[in-house]
């Protein structure tokens, strides 16, 4: 079973990624911005966040809900947060007791699944495996990956 956490990012992070500059990040004031968090190898935790309406399939969508059959919810690989400095991880969040215990369930799949997203953007930036100019706008159009190339180690 994969080591992870669900937390809030805490506000700060929005102080360095304001959302009305970083739009893809779509904080919204008067919610919470819960994620699951995995701690990488790579000196960066990566968070993806608990989504409704997700309309793509770079997600994961649950699938045992009332809420996921509601608003198609879910873990919306395409606005993980890349988090280097742990002041960013908020408190504990408390999330849909069903999407817990399915996230219980797949979370090495989602792990897997969060970690090639990131590793698939990074090898196509880097040029190591490019994807075709269609696939990758496809996939990573509307990525929040652009805003962290920092933490990622790649060419701003």
């Amino acid at each position: 079973m994969t080591s992870y956490e669900i937390r809030k990012i805490d506000s700060s992070f929005f102080l360095k990624y304001n959302p009305s500059i970083y739009i893809e990040l779509e904080n919204k004031i008067d919610r919470p911005y819960d994620v699951v968090l995995f701690e990488t190898a790579n000196d960066y935790f990566i968070c993806i966040p608990f989504r409704s309406n997700i309309q793509h399939n770079n997600a994961y969508h649950f699938k045992n809900s009332t809420r996921s059959s509601i608003s198609k919810s879910g873990l919306d690989y395409s606005k993980i947060i890349i988090i280097d400095n742990p002041a960013y991880i908020g408190s504990p969040a408390i999330v849909d007791k069903d999407e817990a215990n399915e996230l219980y369930l797949n979370s090495n799949k989602i792990h897997i699944k969060a970690q090639s997203y990131v590793e698939n953007y990074r090898n196509h930036i880097l040029n190591v495996t490019p994807f075709h100019p269609k696939e990758f706008n496809r996939r990573y159009r509307f990525t929040t990956l652009k805003y962290f190339h920092s933490e990622l180690k790649l060419p701003e």
